[in-house]
């Protein structure tokens, strides 16, 4: 069976400490440091730089839009976020073409205000693209460490199995491509049916399976439990432990029911307000110890600025107050939890 660096070196580890090596996931190597502390040489070292930007939690940037780099940053550091996670794809505060130029002054800004770029959302699902080597060796030269992929759908012509074995094709290529600039590669579980069909991965259980096959440190999950819900209202804790071996980000933002035009929707609305468990999910993440950054999606009503708007329909300072709101739930919930 092929086995993956990360999980060499995490079972390497666990036999200098005079330990078996039974692990599904770095998030029980985790664990094991916590528990016994025998963690040492080169996996103790991994294993540091794996969970140093756990649970720091950045804005998605789309909700941030209508702000230019510096003032970007200010605002940021008003709300009392961690850092940044920055749209680099079309419409996104960096183009893609431009990611050389522009992600740099984003960064410099970013460190200035005393924060950081945690991760970078991006449309990237083709490794022969020449964007794509363009983004990740930029990003990865910067130091940011996490990348959210774009999305992919099933094909209503072929058969499941020929669209896992699609995807497989297309995420190993990506793989290959993340661990030559160092950075990983996040794909992000997405409910309901997009304008090119039902998402690939919104029942998460094909996500994991092509996970496991490709079997690589440098691609994973951004983990969504607001979709996730969604999809499996009641099933959901099932899907996480199915998934949580490869959960490497997390996004977090809240909905309700409601009916329109005889028909069953959702509404995003302020965090803690809604549907999602989020106490219960987090007291999963807790036993599973599974430590990742956090992206912040305020995707309730907030002037435009929710749906990536470049100007607003709300004061500036109404829109900065829920989102200080918003963080400040989330920063609850996560201190209830033990988890910070």
């Amino acid at each position: 069976m092929k086995t993956s660096r990360r999980d060499f070196i995490t079972r390497s580890g666990l036999a200098l400490a005079g330990i078996s090596a039974g692990l599904n996931s770095i998030a029980d190597a985790r664990n094991l440091q916590i528990h016994t502390g025998k963690t040492t040489g080169k996996f103790a070292s991994l294993l540091e730089a794996d969970i140093s930007d756990a649970f720091k939690i950045s804005m998605f940037s789309k909700h941030l839009q209508w702000l230019d780099y510096e003032n970007m940053a200010r605002v940021a550091v008003e709300i009392g976020l961690d850092g940044l996670d920055l749209t680099v794809r079309p419409d996104g505060h960096v183009l893609p073409e431009n990611v050389d130029v522009d992600l740099p002054k984003v960064m410099d800004a970013v460190k200035k205000a005393g924060l950081n770029v945690y991760m970078i959302t991006t449309a990237i699902i083709d490794a022969d693209d020449p964007l794509t080597s363009k983004i990740l060796k930029t990003a990865s030269a910067l130091g940011i460490r996490h990348y959210r992929m774009g999305w992919l759908h099933y094909d209503d012509k072929k058969s499941v199995d020929e669209n896992i074995s699609l995807v497989q094709g297309k995420l190993s290529k990506l793989a290959e491509l993340n661990e030559k600039y160092s950075i990983s590669g996040e794909y992000q579980n997405h409910s309901g049916v997009g304008a090119e069909g039902i998402y690939f991965g919104g029942a998460l259980w094909d996500l994991a399976g092509v996970l496991k096959s490709i079997n690589s440190p440098w691609l994973g999950s951004q983990y969504d439990i607001y979709h996730a819900t969604v999809e499996g209202a009641n099933t959901w804790p099932i899907g996480l432990k199915i998934i949580r071996p490869y959960i490497r980000s997390i996004v977090i933002k809240d909905f309700k029911w409601t009916e329109k035009d005889g028909k069953s929707k959702t509404k995003s609305v302020p965090l803690g307000d809604g549907t999602v468990e989020f106490k219960k999910y987090f007291s999963l993440l807790k036993q599973y110890g599974v430590e990742v950054p956090v992206s912040l999606h305020c995707e309730h009503d907030l002037g435009g600025a929710e749906s990536g708007a470049k100007q607003l329909t709300m004061k500036e300072e109404d829109v900065i107050s829920a989102m200080k709101k918003d963080l400040s739930v989330l920063k609850k919930y996560l201190q209830e939890a033990g988890l910070v």
